[in-house]
């Protein structure tokens, strides 16, 4: 099963460089794309790639490891992969279509597309996780027992009771002098609201 060696002695090597890499990214110095641009595939044979890449392969050993040796682990892994599949699910109901060809060809056009998909996609989410939280807490105050362990196996991404293909209105109105300057002008205010 094992194709590849992971050198130790790389990663003792290359660990200082590699915790002043990791510092850089997380003080936001440099950006963990930029990274992956200098040390990427192109950056075979420095030191600080050949730390990184064997100290992946060990960590992906021991990650297989626990995955194949401990039942509860694997359980708690595929948990996970469920609730990411089933966000993904309410992302495709919320958008099924496609996307116009004179749409989305531009960079600001494709973060704007992304970003009201998401943020629809995160509205359903937050409503559903508010309805179960009151639901719990009513038959909490009720008497029933409702254990916390069994609140983990249900996630707030599902969509059965929600209407997609309706019309939403949201209320921006009220907002509309805090959210245009007041130079803006009548027609970027008309287009916004």
């Amino acid at each position: 099963m094992t194709e590849r060696r992971v050198s130790l002695k790389a990663i003792e090597r290359g660990w200082p460089e590699l915790l002043r890499l990791a510092a850089s990214i997380r003080s936001g110095r440099v950006s963990a794309a930029q990274v992956m641009q200098r040390f990427g595939s192109a950056a075979r044979g420095d030191p600080v790639h050949r730390a990184a890449e064997h100290l992946g392969r060990l960590l992906r050993t021991v990650f297989l490891c626990d995955y194949l040796a401990v039942a509860d682990f694997r359980r708690e892994i595929h948990t996970l992969l469920s609730r990411g599949e089933s966000v993904h699910q309410l992302q495709r109901a919320v958008y099924s279509g496609r996307i116009a060809p004179e749409r989305g060809r531009r960079p600001d056009e494709l973060r704007a597309i992304s970003g009201a998909h998401a943020l629809i996609a995160n509205c359903v989410i937050a409503w559903n996780s508010s309805r179960m939280h009151k639901v719990v807490l009513a038959l909490r105050d009720s008497g029933m027992r409702i254990e916390d362990e069994w609140l983990r196996h249900i996630g707030p991404a599902h969509f059965g009771h929600i209407n997609f293909r309706g019309t939403m209105r949201f209320g921006v109105e009220r907002f509309a002098q805090s959210l245009i300057d007041d130079s803006g002008g009548a027609a970027r205010q008309s287009r916004l609201i």
